[in-house]
């Protein structure tokens, strides 16, 4: 059974889709039926494996799921769901005669968001899925919101660059032009440090716009990580010097190439670097140490294995436990912030999403003497 199919695909209708899924006909017609009163958009599969096949194309706004079907019961396919970020927010009322503690506690483990019990009333069944259709709606409207909110912070974000590259242009030409004072030399370097810190953060905003959106390619080519270190290094030195931090690069000895994207990766190392750099107290180190995992390896060996171990490690006052993980995290990163953690920004968040996309992972820890370690895998 199937109404204004083409209609609630393109939005021309407002009617919300309820899709019933019963392996027993006469099952799926009464509910059918049950529901025919309601302003709905009523459609009805055969099978759990048909429903998540057809998904795209059904588009549910609720699912009423039996759980007593053959090949695949209600429970795996509530528990798929639930686990899809593409349709876990989707409310599934699960159907069944069966109704014991038990039965209701599968089904709360898989994520089912309600039940119904057999044989079902048609008072029961109109109000749990008007229940359940709003639940979804204000899901739906705030989606709308957030993306909203996410489109406009890009549109300003990018804007933002070219009044910021046209002060650092004028900051330049002060510099190159002469005739500033020695005595205000230092603040014009100060400005411009100032306003390269900016630029970058803007870079990072709009880097994690684009790898939330899918939309961030990355250019992959063979790098040699101790040349890279070495450079990032030399560019760093001045920031550590001014904080009396001495920066130290550790490398085995030999160079192996890596293969991954040479800008995100140097905005990698210059990120946990900068972070360091905010907790590292004067007369302290900053180290950037890096080791090859796959060396010697066979070819057979080395496929668990990271190509590449880069670690950052300072003697700061380390990191609470609690934080080795939300660090990481956009949302969680501005909750730390609002929470008087003001050192931490988006650059770790920038990182792990350029390690990930790589294949790899990043993580913090504390030294066992002093200090916070964070590592990247690639």
């Amino acid at each position: 059974m199937l109404h204004n199919h083409s209609l609630h695909q393109t939005g021309i209708s407002q009617q919300r889709r309820v899709v019933v899924v019963d392996d027993e006909p006469a099952s799926r017609e009464a509910l059918c039926a049950l529901l025919a009163a309601e302003d709905f958009d009523i459609y009805a599969v055969g099978s759990g494996k048909e429903l998540l096949r057809r998904m795209p194309e059904l588009a549910p706004d609720v699912i009423l799921l039996d759980i007593m079907m053959p090949e695949m019961d209600g429970y795996a396919v509530c528990k798929e769901l639930k686990e899809s970020v593409a349709y876990r927010h989707i409310p599934v009322i699960l159907v069944t005669a069966l109704d014991t503690v038990q039965d209701r506690m599968h089904g709360l483990e898989v994520g089912a968001d309600e039940f119904l019990t057999k044989p079902v009333s048609r008072i029961d069944l109109q109000a749990r899925v008007r229940t359940m259709l709003r639940i979804k709606s204000q899901y739906d409207q705030l989606e709308r919101m957030l993306e909203m909110r996410q489109a406009l912070s890009y549109m300003i974000v990018h804007d933002l660059r070219n009044p910021l590259a046209a002060v650092m242009l004028y900051l330049q030409l002060l510099k190159r032009k002469g005739g500033v004072p020695p005595e205000s030399m230092r603040y014009l370097e100060m400005a411009t440090t100032e306003a390269q810190k900016m630029s970058n953060f803007l870079d990072d905003m709009l880097m994690l716009a684009k790898m939330e959106r899918g939309k961030l390619s990355l250019s992959r080519s063979p790098i040699y990580v101790d040349h890279l270190l070495e450079q990032v290094r030399q560019k760093m030195a001045p920031y550590a010097e001014a904080q009396g931090v001495t920066l130290v690069v550790k490398t085995p000895g030999q160079s192996y190439p890596v293969i991954a994207d040479v800008a995100l990766f140097q905005r990698v190392v210059e990120n946990l670097v900068s972070n360091a750099l905010k907790f590292a107290p004067p007369q302290s180190t900053v180290t950037i140490a890096v080791e090859y995992p796959r060396a010697g390896l066979s070819e057979e060996e080395a496929q668990n294995v990271p190509s590449l171990v880069l670690s950052v490690l300072d003697q700061g006052r380390g990191i609470p436990p609690e934080d080795f993980v939300r660090m990481f995290d956009p949302y969680e990163a501005v909750h730390m912030k609002e929470q008087g953690k003001a050192e931490l920004g988006l650059e770790l968040a920038f990182c792990r999403m350029v390690a990930e996309a790589h294949g790899g992972r990043i993580y913090a820890g504390n030294n066992p003497d002093r200090g916070a370690v964070i590592t990247v895998e690639m």
